[in-house]
């Protein structure tokens, strides 16, 4: 990922989004573009016209932390943003030449999944930032079943790639739009963390030759938290689903995190979690046709 460019593209989307009213400026003149001017951010700011416009031309090398601060407030950023802006300063300091890196494929260690399994009444994912879904028990299998279901054998189940490139998932995801939304802002996030990551790279390339949908939304620089929420699901066989989502990131393993999935106490999603366990224990753990035993 170009790192300046991100800045730049990053820093122009966060300042056309503000009017002069929102932030208590006095709006003089004719405006060619919406949001707020140059000067005006500076003066938010407190820093110079050319300081401002340096940064905004990607340049945070020796950006004092005071200023990313004062730019982050002026901009009137959210955490996610803010934490943003703050990866995409330290990616920008000099640390000699970066190279793209495709990382080692992560191991799922024994243990971890062993606490997925313990796990009857949650569906639960291991997966790293990019989205990949490296391990699950098998509550969490049966609940994205047809996102399983169309990954081939050879590739890891992702759940970008699933959203934007599976007509299923519309079905999947009650509210769509915000599944795509999140996403897209968790790989953004990532990015910003990591631009060098050739993995991720590879799959943005992807999605973005794939999916107008996906490009759309990536060229809009909205980036997002994503570490409990509640999301309508419709699954095939047992219908809708209100579930609340947790993520925990696991210390022993960098990038790694856990997701579960758990419905309400007493809630008819609690009742349609428990047909859909029995739905798993029958028919996802059946074994194939070309398993069974010939007669004798």
């Amino acid at each position: 990922m170009d790192a300046k460019g991100e800045i730049r593209d990053f820093l122009t989307s966060r300042r056309a989004r503000l009017t002069p009213e929102k932030v208590g400026l006095t709006s003089y003149g004719r405006r060619r573009v919406p949001g707020l001017r140059r000067e005006e951010v500076a003066v938010l700011a407190g820093v110079s016209v050319p300081y401002y416009t340096r940064l905004e031309r990607g340049e945070l090398a020796g950006v004092s932390d005071g200023v990313i601060e004062a730019l982050a407030q002026a901009l009137e950023l959210d955490d996610a943003e803010r934490a943003h802006l703050w990866d995409l300063a330290r990616a920008a300091r000099p640390t000699g030449a970066p190279r793209r890196r495709r990382k080692r494929k992560p191991v799922v260690r024994p243990s971890v999944q062993r606490i997925l399994d313990s796990m009857t009444e949650a569906a639960a994912f291991v997966h790293n930032a990019r989205l990949d879904n490296l391990a699950t028990n098998h509550l969490g299998r049966a609940l994205y079943s047809d996102l399983f279901a169309s990954t081939p054998e050879t590739a890891v189940a992702n759940n970008a790639r699933y959203i934007f490139l599976q007509e299923g998932s519309r079905d999947f995801y009650v509210d769509w739009e915000r599944a795509a939304n999140d996403v897209v802002g968790i790989l953004r996030s990532e990015a910003g963390r990591n631009p060098h990551d050739r993995d991720l790279s590879d799959l943005v390339g992807e999605l973005s030759t794939q999916s107008d949908e996906f490009r759309t939304r990536w060229a809009a620089h909205n980036v997002r938290l994503h570490y409990t929420g509640v999301k309508q699901l419709h699954h095939p066989v047992v219908g809708e689903l209100t579930l609340t989502y947790d993520r925990m990131e696991l210390s022993a393993d960098t990038g790694l995190s856990i997701t579960t999935w758990t419905a309400e106490a007493a809630s008819r999603s609690q009742e349609t979690l428990g047909l859909l366990r029995s739905w798993a224990a029958t028919e996802l753990r059946a074994p194939r046709p070309d398993q069974l035993l010939a007669p004798p």
